[in-house]
């Protein structure tokens, strides 16, 4: 009989919380043991579904879209958006393990936002980008409940925090519009005063989840002056209590690269009934809580993504043969797999370390220099691990060779979904700005000079030391850059705001590598933190190369 043709096995997962190495050990050092075995069985059970039961379910629905249907059968307009069916899952899961309430709950004080984001980083790769509605969801229950508007606190928050399906909402953000972009100041969305009540007129270029029952979004009182001072911040709800459109057209759905599943709209404010959250300026100062919180969920959003592109292809690696050995087994390969795991634990841990921060603020625990850290690495955070997961997911599709490149196994979705991340919330060069008045804001570089020399007080161990000197000569290095730059000229520094940040953040992901290498070694007997602290020394800190400005200028022109 003839021999039966070469079939490749695809690549499976098991329970996502019990084969991660990484969050496991991490949970370990940073949660008190009785506080960790309380969420174990969560974890596991999210573990266990996002392997599992939610995994299949997103392989099944992989070529479903969101649909937009803008009339009914009798000629009435509904711009209803019918979601996937793997979103209305996730959805449901969502609201019953509580991804946005735990935050808010606050059953473990400071650690309650690492509880939170553990389970939202397990969730992640299989929900398609459902936690794009779950970030804005998030922020939004920050922003209101920070902003002392009573109505709208016991209005809108009890929905955004329930654990009930059928009670739970949504919110959207609603900030980009075709004339502005990341320059919010130029919105052109107008609200009128009429009869006591505030309504909207203009259009939103950008509206994630348009789905979602209401949303935040910024308009210009009529007479308020130009730019972002003359802004206010506004609650809209997306159906009136009929269910109809609330004076919302949805002119049609963006066709993306990726996030596909996210139904994006073009929207017309015709008259939209609106209320003011706090008062009529400033609104973009007052949607900044909700910002924050946003860019977090996008750092956790590409340490998971990270996390299941290395998965799949190391599941993969063990399966596939090929010149007589499992890839696995090819050092070439090995090699491979072995930087981007590196990428990724660096990646993990600082994206955990901002929501360490984020929890002790929102506990009342954390000091003034942990409130000046956290405004400065929120945006490192957000910036650097979006170009690690692009990096590191364009690596995973690779590993799988031609199959990586075919739609139907899934895989080339994870490339084009991690590639929003350096765009939503702040673009690379958004970020980096950001970053530069947050240093002018704090204490600067000096701040976090004293926070690396803190995480590194523990590491002893001889193969780790040596890297513990090289952040500390790194930063100093970026110190001295920016000194050179500024006495130089403010163009200067703007040219090299991204290499700057990037140089940050990579020093404190290797200073947090290291702190929990050392803690592996003691308490776990375990060298891979190790390994991976080595190779992500080796992949460079320090991207602060000599450049000319006038090369810039030259280049960015040229023809």
């Amino acid at each position: 009989m003839p021999n039966a043709p070469f079939v490749q096995v695809p690549p499976q997962l098991s329970n996502q919380y019990a084969a991660d190495r990484v969050l496991r050990s991490y949970l370990s050092r940073t949660l008190p043991p009785d506080m960790l075995m309380d969420i174990e069985p969560a974890l596991q059970r999210m573990g266990e579904l996002a392997g599992g039961e939610l995994y299949r379910l997103q392989l099944a629905d992989r070529a479903s879209e969101p649909r937009h249907v803008p009339w009914d059968a009798w000629g009435n307009r509904i711009d209803r958006i019918e979601v996937s069916p793997l979103w209305r899952e996730a959805e449901r899961i969502a609201a019953q393990q509580g991804l946005v309430a735990i935050a808010h709950e606050r059953r473990h004080g400071e650690f309650s936002r690492v509880h939170q984001f553990a389970l939202v980083y397990l969730f992640a790769p299989s929900s398609d980008i459902y936690t794009c509605p779950l970030a804005m969801t998030d922020g939004a229950a920050k922003s209101l409940s920070v902003s002392g508007n009573k109505a709208l606190i016991e209005h809108a928050v009890p929905h955004l925090l329930s654990r009930d399906p059928s009670a739970f909402w949504s919110s959207g953000q609603w900030m980009t519009e075709a004339s502005g972009g990341s320059d919010v100041g130029l919105s052109e969305t107008v609200a009128r005063n009429e009869t006591g009540a505030w309504r909207l007129y203009g259009r939103k270029w950008f509206t994630s989840a348009i789905a979602s029952p209401m949303a935040l979004t910024l308009a210009r009182p009529v007479g308020n002056a130009p730019g972002g001072a003359g802004l206010a911040l506004f609650y809209v709800e997306t159906r009136d209590a009929g269910g109809m459109p609330n004076r919302i057209v949805v002119n049609r759905l963006k066709d993306k690269l990726g996030t596909r599943k996210v139904p994006t709209a073009e929207l017309e404010l015709d008259g939209t009934p609106a209320q003011l959250v706090y008062g009529t300026s400033d609104g973009v100062r007052h949607i900044a809580p909700m910002l924050n919180v946003t860019r977090v969920w996008n750092a956790i959003n590409a340490v998971a993504l990270m996390r299941r592109g290395i998965a799949l292809a190391r599941d993969y690696a063990g399966r596939r043969m090929a010149f007589g050995a499992k890839l696995i087994d090819k050092p070439l390969h090995a090699d491979t797999l072995a930087g981007m795991q590196a990428e990724y634990e660096g990646a993990f841990h600082l994206a955990f370390f901002v929501a360490e921060l984020l929890g002790r603020d929102e506990a009342g625990n954390a000091s003034a220099e942990q409130l000046e850290l956290l405004r400065v690495l929120t945006p490192v955070a957000k910036l650097v691990t979006a170009k690690q997961a692009v990096a590191v997911l364009s690596e995973a599709v690779e590993c799988f060779g031609g199959a990586g490149y075919v739609e139907d196994t899934g895989l080339p979705q994870l490339l084009r979904d991690a590639q929003v991340l350096p765009i939503w919330e702040g673009t690379t060069n958004v970020l980096a700005l950001d970053l530069l008045r947050a240093l002018h804001d704090t204490a600067g570089l000096p701040l976090l000079q004293r926070e690396v020399s803190f995480l590194q007080q523990g590491v002893r161990e001889p193969a780790l030391l040596r890297y513990s000197a090289q952040v500390e000569r790194v930063l100093e290095q970026a110190a001295e850059w920016l000194a050179d730059a500024a006495r130089n000229s403010t163009e200067a520094v703007e040219a090299g705001a991204r290499r700057f940040a990037m140089t940050l953040g990579r020093a404190m992901e290797l200073a947090l590598l290291l702190r929990h290498a050392q803690w592996t070694l003691e308490h776990e007997q375990d060298a891979r933190a190790v390994a991976a602290a080595r190779r992500f020394a080796a992949h460079g800190v320090n991207r602060l190369t000599p450049m000319r400005s006038e090369d810039a200028s030259l280049l960015a022109r040229d023809a």
